[in-house]
């Protein structure tokens, strides 16, 4: 076992894992430092939403090894490995996966509660997080009364609430029309940046990428194909950007 760089708050090492015989990384090594964005890109099937489920401990690699903080997690017991992620780790994915019982705020709050904040602080900070991204005034709707891209805005909110140290951010912003990524990838990578939140967003357009990243690792056929790209100078997003 080979501890990970000093400065890396997630490290995965060697990274192999196949979906029923079929390879989906095939010995992928990157980090990200902690308060770093990282973008992953690489076309339909290269490996990024294997490698984010790999480094956020909902798969474990069928080789190599993934650390958090300095600690391993491809060797925890899946209890440990979910208190990690409900406890240190953010995920958002491109399909909103919200409780459909529940009100948008709820929703949004539901991690703070399971955490163990209090109900009136959960939900006010739930509210807060909704009206920086655009669907505030829908706090009190439920998931079926939403359109697709508000639902998830609302997903995206819950992910943000908890303030995570790590956040997975998968095809985030693939629901949303194109006018409107861009404004939520930069609220999603402002806030980050605010709290301080190391963030792994994986994205098929490279251009999004460079221009909200540190830096980008750009993956094919489960292997990195180019790492370290620089990312462009950070400011003003073109509004012909897209995710």
């Amino acid at each position: 076992m080979v501890a990970p760089p000093d400065n890396d708050m997630v490290w995965g090492d060697s990274l192999h894992h196949a979906h029923q015989g079929s390879p989906a990384l095939l010995g992928v090594t990157l980090g990200a430092r902690a308060g770093e964005i990282l973008g992953v890109t690489g076309p339909h099937g290269a490996g990024k939403t294997t490698l984010l489920r790999c480094l956020s401990g909902q798969l474990v690699p069928d080789a190599g090894e993934v650390w958090f903080d300095g600690a391993p997690v491809h060797s925890l017991a899946p209890g440990a490995r979910e208190r990690l992620r409900r406890d240190r780790f953010g995920w958002i994915g491109p399909v909103p996966r919200l409780v459909p019982e529940l009100t948008a705020r709820e929703n949004a709050a539901l991690p703070l509660l399971l955490a163990g904040a209090g109900h009136r602080a959960a939900s006010r900070a739930a509210h807060e997080w909704l009206e920086r991204l655009d669907v505030g005034d829908l706090a009190g709707a439920r998931p079926q009364g939403l359109t697709q891209a508000q639902r998830q805005r609302v997903a995206i909110a819950r992910a943000l609430a908890v303030v995570p140290q790590v956040l997975f951010a998968d095809e985030p912003t693939a629901p949303l029309h194109t006018a409107d990524r861009v404004q939520v990838l930069r609220t999603l990578t402002t806030a980050a940046r605010s709290h301080g939140i190391t963030v792994l967003l994986a994205t098929g357009d490279a251009e999004a990428a460079a221009a909200h990243a540190d830096r980008v690792v750009n993956l094919l056929d489960g292997r990195t194909a180019t790492a370290g790209l620089p990312a462009l100078p950070a400011g003003p997003v073109a509004q012909d950007v897209t995710c």
